[in-house]
């Protein structure tokens, strides 16, 4: 059977739940199971800490794990590698300091900085042969520099509001721009190909739906140029041989410009579908 770490909870474990079960498999039906087994399937789940799933994944304990890529990075486990972004639950990684103390991460060189995630600030400064004393946390970063732990912090930003709010200002470049991922180990096992071909077809249901519309036959080229698909359109003949009906793929966050820019063009009875599961 194919072992499968996933989170047991936090950000990543909702999200993550609810993309195995799109892709077909059965998980736990209690917030409190560690363990469960799909036999039609061939898998079984072992619902971890977040922050554990590159470990085990990477030490062979376990063969795949959805995690955080942040955390993947942050474990520093060779073992464990990411084959594919999984499209959610995305962050920002920055530097923050007293307003103008620093500009650079060089500016760090020989202070303290406090950060939920040691593994990757120091290999982020390594890189860069910036040697700083890192002070781990497990939360509540923002307020080490006000509190007299550390020099700067460095920590997962959104809008930067609540380091703001500490007294904190943002510089430096990017640590890491982070998002969930599925992680594999040393050996690949069988029935991830399997796996990562399911989560491919979520994401691309989530990504995509299918429009339907009616058209003139005479101005598929011009609708073919707004809404082109994967690979081709397909297009059927009507009764009325002066009309075709045409079926694409089209990105979602674009379906309503997409129908308005066929409609103009003569496009009627435009209809759009919801995919439920794809393979690309």
């Amino acid at each position: 059977m194919l072992r499968i770490a996933v989170p047991n909870k936090g950000s990543l474990a909702e999200t993550a739940a609810e993309m195995l079960s799109e892709a077909g498999y059965t998980g736990r039906r209690d917030s409190k199971d560690l363990y469960t087994v799909d036999p039609v399937n061939d898998v079984e789940f072992f619902y971890l800490r977040p922050r554990d799933i590159a470990t085990y994944v990477g030490s062979g304990a376990l063969d795949v794990g959805i995690t955080g890529r942040d955390l993947l990075l942050d474990a520093r486990m060779p073992g464990a590698h990411e084959i594919e972004s999984l499209g959610f639950a995305g962050s920002t990684f920055r530097f923050a300091g007293r307003p103008g103390r620093f500009t650079d991460v060089q500016d760090l060189q020989g202070l303290r900085v406090a950060t939920a995630y040691p593994g990757l600030v120091d290999a982020f400064l390594d890189e860069r042969g910036i040697a700083v004393d890192i002070v781990p946390l497990d939360g509540a970063v923002e307020s080490a520099v006000q509190l007299g732990v550390a020099d700067a912090v460095a920590d997962v930003v959104s809008t930067g509001t609540t380091l703001r709010q500490a007294g904190l200002e943002i510089f430096g470049p990017v640590l890491l721009e982070s998002d969930a991922v599925l992680i594999a180990g040393p050996q690949e096992a069988e029935g991830t190909e399997t796996l990562l071909r399911r989560l491919r077809g979520v994401l691309a249901a989530r990504k995509y739906v299918l429009i339907d519309y009616d058209l003139p036959a005479a101005l598929v080229e011009q609708a073919v140029a707004v809404a082109p698909g994967l690979e081709s359109p397909t297009i059927s003949p009507l009764r009325d041989p002066e009309w075709v009906a045409v079926r694409v793929m089209s990105p979602r966050r674009d379906v309503n410009q997409v129908m308005d820019a066929l409609y103009a063009i003569g496009a009627r009875a435009i209809l759009v579908t919801e995919i439920l599961a794809a393979r690309l």
